[in-house]
């Protein structure tokens, strides 16, 4: 029984995927022509192009100035960003402001977001576990961090793990391999992959986290000089 629901499970994520690349949805027609960052961050709040709405407390969108130089793109709102509305707020973000401020970047000067906006979890108990999205959900959110990248336009782009990196680069992109280097993409002339901040907290131990956090920092330090 368990072999049989999880062949179906794979075959409705298929579907839902060759639905979206062939016949659109998701959030596309909750995107309005022509909005500023601030008309899209409203419109989001409505959106319900996918499942993950239901559950989620409220849309979190990305925050910094339309004319940032980098952009940084996470996986989704953790359990504090989306009790606060805001992206990398939670235990990663402090990883993160730790990584940026150490290589120079001020993060105000940055536009932070997420490939997905709404948080996906199970609950166990009073907890919110994370769940990573699957390649259905990033597609239907992506025409958000499409329309949010086309305002930006920013020079150097960064996607944080590889939720990020899929919603990026494609579902053929291998982070581990392929992390640390520049590569051409529609939305900025410099797109580079590394490590997500939480990746850093999952660390077997003290000596693990710390390997993780100068990956993350040594590929930050590319961005910051780029």
């Amino acid at each position: 029984m368990a072999a049989r629901a999880r062949r179906q499970a794979e075959q409705a994520e298929l579907d839902a995927i060759r639905a979206l690349e062939t016949q659109g949805g998701g959030a596309a027609p909750f995107v309005p022509a022509g909005a500023g960052l601030a008309q899209l961050r409203e419109a989001a709040r409505r959106c319900t192009g996918c499942e993950l709405y239901r559950a989620a407390t409220q849309t979190v969108f990305g925050q910094g100035p339309v004319d940032a130089r980098i952009a940084l793109v996470g996986e989704q709102p953790g359990d504090q960003e989306d009790l606060e509305g805001a992206p990398f707020v939670g235990p990663a973000g402090a990883v993160l402001d730790r990584a940026l401020a150490e290589v120079g970047l001020d993060r105000a000067r940055l536009y932070v977001t997420n490939a997905v906006k709404h948080f996906k979890f199970v609950r166990r108990g009073k907890r919110r576990i994370h769940q990573t999205p699957r390649l259905s959900e990033i597609l239907a959110c992506r025409p958000w961090l499409e329309a949010e990248l086309a305002l930006v336009r920013p020079e150097v782009l960064v996607a944080l793990g590889a939720t990020a990196a899929r919603a990026i680069f494609g579902p053929e992109f291998r982070l581990l391999q392929q992390r640390g280097r520049f590569y051409a993409t529609p939305w900025a002339p410099k797109t580079l992959a590394t490590l997500h901040p939480s990746a850093v907290l999952r660390g077997e131990d003290t000596a693990a986290q710390e390997r993780l956090y100068r990956l993350l920092v040594a590929d930050l330090r590319l961005v910051a000089a780029a």
